[in-house]
């Protein structure tokens, strides 16, 4: 998805059907999700989320909460990732590359073999399996084809990896995932990363945020994008949006790090509370 924040908005028309709210929190995981190492002193996270006009306390209320839920660990000021997400910073980088070219034909199928689930597994469960670009058949059955490896520890579920005996595959393909809506979405992140880009041209402060909130809802399509390959994919217009992902987030990362060099050491270090 792509985001609107205090007014900041990538561009009017077709790409408001991808805006929804971004919050303190949606920022803070989404910076440190797009981190490596995935941490992040409290200091450097109030400076980058002034970018957003968002008051330091606001931010420290968001960071407590997302401590106490396990989605992060505070080391003495120092916020890194925890549990589930550090699997989902795993799926957001395999997203930024492409499909082998080469595909033998074969499925990957997971079925669930229980019925009795809490609400938080079956969420947990379609989380996980989502995050492998797995499509749902119907309640409780998954597929995609085998051209990229998937998680195989998953809950409750039979694994199998064969070809299809009796089936047409670019209509299970068009049953798994919305084709049409895929490059439809491909399309509205394309131009939203342009729109970045020439935002980052001028340069600014502004133009940072603008560049982040398109950034990472490329970042967010393209963990759950399905990497099909080239014989059931719906066009080349995914490739297209990480070929642009990578050129525009080299340069926001050099102008961010132009950010934060403005800071004194001991602005930036400067510790929760």
């Amino acid at each position: 998805s792509m985001f609107v924040v205090n007014n900041i908005c990538i561009d009017s028309g077709p790409l408001l059907a991808l805006l929804e709210p971004l919050h303190a929190s949606s920022i803070v995981l989404s910076v440190l999700l797009g981190s490596h190492p995935p941490q992040m002193s409290v200091g450097r996270i109030l400076e980058f989320t002034s970018l957003f006009g968002l008051p330091d306390g606001t931010v420290r209320t968001a960071l407590s909460r997302m401590v106490a839920a396990g989605d992060l660990v505070n080391d003495d000021g120092l916020y890194r990732l925890a549990g589930r997400l550090i699997e989902r910073q795993a799926q957001q980088d395999a997203g930024r590359h492409g499909p082998p070219s080469e595909w033998d034909g074969t499925w990957w199928t997971v079925a669930v073999v229980t019925n009795r689930r809490t609400m938080a597994e079956r969420r947990e469960f379609r989380s996980r399996a989502l995050g492998s670009r797995l499509g749902e058949l119907r309640p409780d059955l998954w597929l995609r084809p085998a051209n990229i490896t998937i998680a195989t520890d998953l809950a409750e579920s039979l694994i199998t990896r064969g070809p299809l005996v009796v089936g047409d595959e670019q209509a299970l393909a068009a049953r798994l995932w919305d084709l049409g809506d895929l490059q439809r979405r491909s399309d509205l992140h394309g131009r939203a990363l342009d729109h970045a880009a020439r935002r980052l041209d001028v340069g600014g402060d502004r133009s940072l945020a603008d560049a982040f909130v398109a950034l990472a809802a490329a970042q967010q399509f393209l963990r759950v994008e399905p990497q099909l390959p080239a014989e059931l994919a719906p066009g080349a217009a995914a490739t297209a949006v990480r070929s642009r992902y990578s050129e525009v987030v080299g340069e926001f990362q050099a102008q961010l790090a132009t950010f934060f060099g403005r800071s004194t050491p001991e602005q930036v270090s400067t510790g929760a509370r």
